[in-house]
Order: C-alpha cells, then sequence, then structure tokens
C-alpha cells in the first residue's frame, strides 16, 4: 500500500467518523467570515454613526477567535488520543515519528484547509442574511448587500492558518513524547476507575452543593437593601461568582457521584439494564470531566444571562420610553409646541394634548424611608421632589394626604419606601405635614421633571397651589409645565415623529419623542443581543460538539460491554433505552445547572436592564435548551450504530 493510498483511507475513514467536527469546522469557519464581512461590508455605515457598529464588531471577533481556537485544539487533542494505536501500528511497521507526523499533517491539511474553503464560501453566502437580521434587529433602515470582502478573506485566512500552526504544533508533541508502549495505552488511561468514595469525596460533594445554595442565595438578596455599602456590595458579587463556580467544580468532581451512589444503594444491588448503562459510567467518568463540564456549564450561564438581558432591555424599550415620556411626544417651549402642532394640523393628523403643571419642593421622607444604599444616599429630610396637584392626574384626597407615582424598580431597590407614614413638604414660609397613603407605578410626567426617576408627589389642590406661592427658586426647573402631546392614531406615529424630526427645535428647552427613544434603545441593545446571540450560538455549536465527541469515545470504550449485554439477553431497544437515560444525563446536568446559574443572574439585576423579565428569560432559555438538546439526540443516534455494531 502506497503513503498516498494510506493517506486516502485515513481521510475517508476520518470523515465517517468525524463528520461533526468537519461541519463544526466549515460552521466556524463560515460564522467567522460572515461576523469578520460585516466589519468592511459599506452597508454597515449606516451603523456607525449611532452604535458603532463596526467597533463593537470587531471586539466580537476577538472573543469569537477564542472560541472556535479553543474548540478545535480541543477537539484535535481527542482525536489524536483517539488514534493512537492507529500511531503505534505505524511505529511497529518501522515508520519513524517523523514520516508519522507528515502523514497526518498532509491528512489534517486536507480536511483542515476543504472545510475552511467550504466554511468561506458559506459564510460569504450568508453575510446578506446576517446584515439584514442585524438592520432587522436594530430598526435600521438600509440595503443590505451581498459583498465579498478580501480584508474579510485574509484575516479568516490568517486566524486559521494559526490555529492549523497550533494543531499541528500539538501534534508533533504528542507524537514525540509518547513511546509505542504509551500509544496502546492512551485511550484506556483517559477516563480513570473511580474508587469507593471515601468521607473526604462525600464531604467535598456536599460543600459544592451548599456553596451554589449560599451563592443562589446571595444573589437573590443582592439588590434588597441587606447591603448597605458599595464595598460591601462588591464582596457579595465576588462571594456569588466564586462559590457558584468553585461549587459547580465540586458537583461534577463529587456531588453527581454521591447522589447516584445513594440511588445505587437504595436499590440493594438490583440495578437493571437502564441503571447499568446510565448511572453506573456517569458515575465513573463525570470525575474526569469535571474541569471540561465547570467550563462548558459557566460560560452557557453566561451566555445565557447575557443574551436574557440585553434582549430584557430590547424587549423593555417600549416601557421603558413610557417611563421616560409618557405622552408620544413632549415640548415644553410654547413656540415649538405651537410649530409642531400646526405641522400635524396641515398633514391631517389627529391628536390631544395634555398640560400639567409642575414644581420641585423640598421633601422630608426619612419616616416613609425603609432602606437606602450607602453608595447612592441623599439627604433625606431634604429631597427636592416633583410635585403635582390631584387636578392634573384625576385622583381624589384630602388636604393632609399624598401620594407617590412613578416609583421604578430600580429606584426601589435602592431606596425602600414603607406602605404608609408622614412625608414633609417644606415651602419658604411654610411646612406641610402630609400622610403617605401609597405609591403607584404609573408615569404622569417625563423623567426631566422627576430628576431622573425619583417618585412624584400628588397633593390636594390646595395645598398645591399654596406651596406654588411660596417657591425655593433654586430648585426649581427651567419649565413648570409639561406639555405631553398623544397621536390618536397609532398607525400615524411614524408618521408625526418625521415631523418632528424634521424641525430644529429650541435646545435651551427639554423636548423628546418617545418613537425616538425607543429606536435609539432597540438599535443599542439590538446591537448588543445580536453580538451576544452570535457568539452564544457559536459557543452552544463548539461545546455541543465537544460533549457529543466525548461520547464518540465513550461508545467505543463501551463496545465490548454492549456485546456482552446483547449475549445476556437484552434486546437492543433495551440498549438503547439505557442510552437514553444516560445522554439525559450527560447532556441534561450541565444544561440544567447552566439554566438555574442564568436564572439567578438574571433575577439578581434585570431590574437595571428594563421593565419586563420573565417572558424575554423564557424565549431565550427555551431556544438555548431545544438548541443544545439536538447534540444530545445525535449522540443517541451515534449509540445507536455502535450498539447494533456490537453483535
Amino acid at each position: 500500500m502506497s503513503i498516498n493510498h494510506l493517506i486516502f483511507r485515513n481521510l475517508k475513514k476520518n470523515l465517517k467518523n468525524y463528520y461533526l467536527y468537519v461541519f463544526a469546522l466549515i460552521f466556524s469557519a463560515a460564522l467567522y467570515f460572515s461576523f469578520v464581512t460585516l466589519q468592511y461590508d459599506p452597508s454597515m455605515d449606516a451603523t456607525k454613526g449611532s452604535i458603532k457598529g463596526a467597533a463593537a464588531i470587531r471586539s466580537a471577533a476577538i472573543l469569537l477567535v477564542a472560541i472556535v481556537s479553543i474548540f478545535l485544539l480541543y477537539a484535535n487533542m481527542i482525536f489524536i488520543k483517539r488514534r493512537s494505536k492507529e500511531i503505534g501500528l505505524f511505529q511497529l511497521i518501522g515508520m519513524t515519528k517523523d514520516r508519522i507526523f507528515r502523514i497526518l499533517t498532509v491528512e489534517n491539511f486536507i480536511l483542515y484547509f476543504s472545510s475552511l474553503v467550504l466554511g468561506i464560501l458559506l459564510g460569504f453566502s450568508i453575510s446578506r442574511l446576517i446584515i439584514m437580521i442585524l438592520y432587522k434587529i436594530t430598526g435600521i433602515n438600509a440595503i443590505a448587500t451581498l459583498h465579498f470582502s478580501t480584508q474579510a478573506l485574509v484575516q479568516t485566512l490568517i486566524v486559521f492558518v494559526v490555529i492549523y500552526a497550533l494543531i499541528m504544533l500539538m501534534n508533533y508533541s504528542f507524537i514525540k513524547r509518547q513511546t509505542i508502549l504509551s500509544l496502546f495505552r492512551v485511550v484506556s488511561s483517559t477516563e480513570g476507575k473511580l474508587k469507593k468514595m471515601s468521607i473526604f469525596e462525600i464531604s467535598i460533594g456536599i460543600l459544592g452543593i451548599l456553596l451554589i445554595i449560599s451563592g443562589y442565595f446571595l444573589s437573590s438578596k443582592l439588590f434588597d437593601g441587606d447591603f448597605t455599602s458599595m464595598i460591601e456590595l462588591f464582596s457579595a458579587m465576588i462571594y456569588i461568582l466564586a462559590s457558584v463556580i468553585i461549587g459547580t467544580y465540586l458537583v461534577y468532581k463529587s456531588s453527581v457521584r454521591f447522589i447516584l451512589n445513594i440511588i445505587r444503594k437504595q436499590k440493594n444491588g438490583y440495578l437493571n439494564i437502564n441503571d447499568v448503562l446510565s448511572l453506573s459510567s456517569i458515575m465513573f467518568r463525570m470525575k474526569s470531566n469535571a474541569l471540561l463540564l465547570t467550563i462548558i456549564t459557566t460560560v452557557s450561564g453566561l451566555a445565557i444571562g447575557l443574551l436574557s438581558l440585553s434582549y430584557i432591555s430590547y424587549y423593555s424599550a417600549e416601557k421603558t420610553a413610557e417611563n421616560n415620556v409618557p405622552a408620544n411626544f413632549f415640548l415644553n417651549n410654547k413656540k415649538d409646541l405651537q410649530t409642531f402642532t400646526s405641522a400635524l394640523n396641515d398633514k391631517g393628523i389627529k391628536y390631544t394634548e395634555k398640560h400639567v403643571e409642575v414644581i420641585q419642593v423640598n421633601t422630608n421622607i426619612k419616616n416613609i424611608l425603609d432602606k437606602e444604599l450607602e453608595g447612592f444616599k441623599m439627604d433625606s429630610n431634604k429631597i427636592p421632589l416633583a410635585v403635582v396637584s390631584e387636578k392634573a392626574v384625576k385622583v381624589n384626597l384630602s388636604s393632609n394626604e399624598t401620594l407617590f407615582t412613578g416609583y421604578n424598580d430600580l429606584l426601589q431597590k435602592f431606596m425602600t419606601l414603607n406602605d404608609s407614614g408622614q412625608v414633609e413638604l417644606t415651602s419658604k414660609k411654610k411646612v406641610f405635614k402630609l400622610n403617605y397613603i401609597g405609591l403607584k407605578k404609573e408615569t404622569i410626567i417625563p423623567s426631566y421633571f422627576t430628576n431622573g426617576g425619583l417618585p412624584t408627589v400628588i397633593v390636594d389642590d390646595k395645598v398645591f397651589n399654596k406651596l406654588k406661592q411660596n417657591l425655593d427658586s433654586s430648585i426649581q426647573k427651567d419649565s413648570t409645565v409639561y406639555n405631553g402631546i398623544n397621536i390618536s392614531n397609532q398607525n400615524e406615529i411614524e408618521k408625526a415623529n418625521s415631523i418632528y424630526m424634521d424641525h430644529k427645535f429650541d435646545e435651551n428647552y427639554p423636548n423628546a419623542s418617545r418613537f425616538e427613544i425607543v429606536n435609539s434603545q432597540k438599535q443599542s441593545m439590538g446591537l448588543i443581543m445580536f453580538i451576544v446571540g452570535f457568539l452564544g450560538l457559536t459557543f452552544l455549536m463548539t461545546s455541543g460538539c465537544i460533549l457529543y465527541f466525548k461520547q464518540m469515545d465513550e461508545s467505543v470504550d463501551e463496545k465490548p460491554n454492549y456485546t456482552i449485554l446483547r449475549k445476556l439477553g437484552f434486546s437492543h431497544s433495551d440498549l438503547l433505552r439505557g442510552i437514553r437515560s444516560k445522554q439525559l444525563f450527560n447532556f441534561g446536568i450541565p444544561l440544567i445547572i447552566g439554566l438555574v446559574h442564568s436564572y439567578f443572574a438574571v433575577q439578581s439585576g434585570w431590574f437595571l436592564f428594563g421593565a419586563e423579565v420573565w417572558t424575554p428569560m423564557i424565549i431565550v432559555m427555551v431556544l438555548y435548551a431545544v438548541l443544545y438538546s439536538v447534540f444530545g439526540i445525535l449522540s443517541v443516534l451515534y449509540y445507536k450504530k455502535v450498539i447494533k455494531e456490537a453483535l
């Protein structure tokens, strides 16, 4: 047999066994090329002025290189170990290590760069689709064109050539380091058989569970007012991060095996086929894969969490804008207001106006203030708050009552108010002591008047007029009347916004368009969501492939066991049922732990990003779980083939 024929046969064999690796390589190259193409695409000029699209994508491309590099190097490490016996046989028939390395180099070169070329072609074909998705998410009106970038091609080739050089260096080091005898033992030594659990291992397993629980508990209390200084808050965040990561590692190292060992003992030695193929296998192999599973779980949780938070901000854009500007438009210059309304009338756009007089009054809320974060401390005896009359918002209050409204979730976390108590409103000549009767979330005036989100005080109309007669001029806003315009027909809001954008208003007066605020937030958070989703998809693909490759290894090692079980009378369906249970554990445990990690991370600080949490978070988690489950299904199908070959 000639060397060329040998290389051809090995290529055919490797392509058959490692088709998913080839697919992942093509997919990684396609993603990277299409992603880098965005930097140099002329149509991306539409994003540079507002959201710095090219710069953000360039930064994300660096992370993408790291993910792809780690995956390809790790996958190559698995494959070179799987071929250790083959390398040993080459040496037994007289081949030198340098000659063997050259054969593997030629094989890898053909496989690697063929996949790279296909990946680049695929990336070029989908680049326009990716740009269209980006424009759709960010709401940018631009035409996406199919553009081939030589700069992107050169950058992709450089990156993947460097990765290939690292792979060859790894292979050369492996071949030079191994003896003939050790090459025949590599596979069998990669997974150690575990002995009976010691007291120390049991303690480590329990500690891992306790560390994760303590991290979860602390994250739920992070912004509840239990930590009243920035130092305490920062220390708590460090502890949460460390306890969850270390705890996850210990769970894989000992906790899973400890729990499964308890299940086995409860069966008193009577194990069915599911127990033999699932529980026993996981107990023996989970410990050796602890570090890998910890990395996959942690990064998965991080990816899901970041994507959930960015989607929460994107999903909440309308609600956030409504909290900042209750009406469709806010114009506080009478001349600008008249100009804008005249333009609306000329275009036949119907609207309604809302005018609310707003004053600023020093307010003592000490008696109703429950907890306050030290780093955000204000003088609770004298806080300037916006005050409006009950008539402006159509509520009925007595002369000794006050109602707060427009208090958002974020401020509620940092400055918690009680349900009742007494507040004091101070004018120049008189102090009004009023009974605080509650808090409403409804926003009635723009954030311009509320100093960035502080509550609005609603008082009796007579009290309001008395306060207005003795105002402290040093704390008053330039504008004292909120002029809001609501478009009657929602379908005409975009048309009205075009009129608003075409006019040049007096910059000395506050004005805002809720439609523009929504677009701005969707553009910025849409880009972040696009990048995080892109990186998350790449990591999902690479981590899923790695777990799949590990299952391929295990299936080959356990093939003799399947032969024995078949001879003992177990059917193909019996074995397959046990394999399904095993894969449910192998892929399900990292997925579930990653989802729970991300859940507590999102719950601890979602209010910093938006007003809606459950819908966007559930959508992201379900989508990630479905895509991740594909690799579990593929591994079951591969096991099915191995079981069929076992006898």
